[in-house]
């Protein structure tokens, strides 16, 4: 019995520990879109955010644009982007960079995507772009939805 509950509760540790990295691939093995937070890298006069976007649906996306919002350190919009992902080819793996001019990396405390401003392609494309959407962050910066 005590050899049961040790195996349980060391594969509950181990469970908290990999859902973000298990939720990417489950969400793009599902059909989904995962966009992951990978890193947020300093620049002169700006912050470099990297996106891992996995593409798990059978559509092409001519145009997938992400209405990004960030908060400060404190939780107050610290400003609000529009990001083109796209092109995005069906069931794959893509890196997209954007900077926030006038933005310090350790000034952001949490990433939200507020909503799909625009999700259009191929055949296939889900017709709640937002809804295919799920998100993960390695950055040290929460990525919300």
């Amino acid at each position: 019995m005590r050899h049961s509950i040790l195996t349980i509760l060391t594969g509950a540790a181990i469970a908290l520990l990999v859902p973000p990295l298990a939720r990417a691939d489950t969400a793009a093995e599902a059909g989904g879109i995962m966009i992951e937070l990978n890193k947020l890298e300093p620049q002169e006069g700006a912050c470099q955010a990297f996106l891992v976007i996995q593409n798990g649906t059978p559509a092409a996306f001519d145009d997938l644009v992400l209405d990004l919002v960030m908060f400060d350190t404190d939780g107050v919009i610290a400003r609000r982007l529009a990001v083109d992902v796209a092109p995005l080819r069906p069931s794959r793996t893509s890196v997209k960079v954007f900077s926030m001019q006038g933005t310090a990396c350790d000034g952001i405390g949490r990433m939200l995507v507020n909503d799909v401003l625009s999700c259009s392609g191929g055949e296939g494309v889900p017709q709640d772009c937002f809804a295919a959407l799920d998100v993960v962050s390695r950055a040290g910066v929460e990525l919300i939805q």
